[in-house]
């Protein structure tokens, strides 16, 4: 049996929910970001028409089109308007997997047998427009890497379904850039040998391809040509991380603890934004010498940046701890998670912070955690006790 895997994703997400509440917005140019130093969270297909994309310097977007309109974006609103989406989704479909705040990935292997997969996808995309008023496009086929190419293409509110038969066929003349998994960095490598649309990666020995770009070679000629095995994974919402720390001497030192929750925060961090997490509650806890417990907490609008959550939790800590007794605990906790990743959260910050996190993160991921971090955290040198 073939599996039927579909690919659903919102169109223009941040901007469809920003004209649900206001309906003057429909038709303009709209660009959803912060800041004339900041840069584009989300725009619409309008101006996308004068060449304004996502991650764009904000001063770039409006010299392309100085007529747009800027918005500094509602996290509360779109994270509310996503989980109405989920609730459709997983009331009608038998496997779902949220892949972000914006796209889903459903299995309905087998429903072929007792209705249509094609119009079983169309009508649950019509419920999602008429229940949640938001736009969605998806598209249908044989795995995930064909299912999401195809939504791609078939936007805005597209409809596609791409047989088995078909795979090839659809994938041949695309640009190798439409595979989820290749980069800048990879598009510039092949291209400079004239590897440039999928029909031919396809046809390239899969262990030159591994040769020339490592361990992801392999799974790439699989994707060109129409392979994926990976499973559509049930959707579960992780609730909450956090991390402790127990000193081995109970301390009084207000330098140290402070040093110390900020290397919390930064690991907490890093670990939000690799997992693709935005967190809206911070909670903090301290353990006094006698073993008696206090915490905090404070909501925050939704974030994972290190700069932000540190002045919170510093903020809270000064607020908690009056005793002036020893601590012998501090710990920290992150809720109120929704799926995210930095940059759909730079309604205030600048191109510069953006790409000071993706430098930090990508010497993280390369090197180990401890590779870079900040001053003031520096004294964080034991392991922490993560609990998720």
């Amino acid at each position: 049996m073939n599996r039927a895997i579909v690919h659903m994703d919102l169109d223009t997400f941040f901007v469809s929910c920003e004209r649900l509440t206001n309906s003057k917005l429909n038709g303009l140019p709209l660009i959803i970001g912060g800041g004339d130093r900041g840069v584009v969270a989300s725009c619409s297909y309008e101006a996308r028409t004068f060449g304004v994309r996502s991650a764009m310097p904000i001063k770039m977007a409006l010299r392309l089109c100085p007529q747009a309109k800027v918005m500094k974006g509602d996290m509360e609103l779109y994270s509310k308007l996503s989980h109405d989406v989920t609730q459709v989704i997983e009331d009608k479909a038998p496997i779902v997997e949220k892949a972000s705040i914006d796209e889903f990935y459903l299995d309905i292997t087998g429903m072929d047998k007792f209705y249509g997969c094609y119009q079983w996808t169309n009508e649950l995309a019509q419920s999602i427009t008429k229940e949640t008023g938001l736009p969605i496009s998806f598209a249908l086929s044989v795995n995930k890497t064909v299912s999401k190419i195809g939504t791609g293409e078939s936007k805005p509110v597209g409809r596609l379904e791409i047989p088995e038969t078909m795979v090839k066929p659809f994938l041949n003349p695309l640009s190798i850039q439409k595979i989820p998994m290749v980069g800048e960095v990879t598009f510039q490598l092949l291209s400079r040998i004239g590897i440039r649309n999928i029909q031919t990666l396809s046809e390239m020995p899969a262990e030159v391809l591994q040769r020339m770009i490592g361990k992801n070679g392999l799974e790439l000629w699989k994707k060109a040509n129409g392979i994926d095995n990976n499973p559509v994974e049930p959707y579960t919402e992780r609730k909450s991380i956090s991390t402790e720390h127990t000193f081995v001497q109970d301390t009084i030192d207000i330098q140290k603890l402070k040093s110390i929750l900020v290397g919390m925060v930064e690991k907490l961090a890093f670990q939000l934004r690799s997992e693709e997490w935005l967190t809206s509650t911070v909670v903090i806890k301290i353990r006094y010498a006698n073993f008696d417990t206090e915490t905090k907490q404070c909501k925050i609008a939704y974030t994972s940046a290190d700069h932000a959550l540190t002045k919170t939790v510093t903020d809270l800590f000064d607020k908690l701890y009056l005793r002036r007794m020893r601590l012998r605990l501090i710990g920290i906790r992150f809720s109120g998670l929704v799926r995210g990743t930095y940059q759909i959260n730079l309604f205030e910050d600048t191109e510069e912070m953006l790409s000071l996190y993706q430098a930090m993160d990508k010497m993280k991921k390369r090197y180990g955690f401890d590779a870079v971090a900040r001053c003031a955290g520096a004294n964080l040198k034991t392991k922490s006790n993560h609990v998720p």
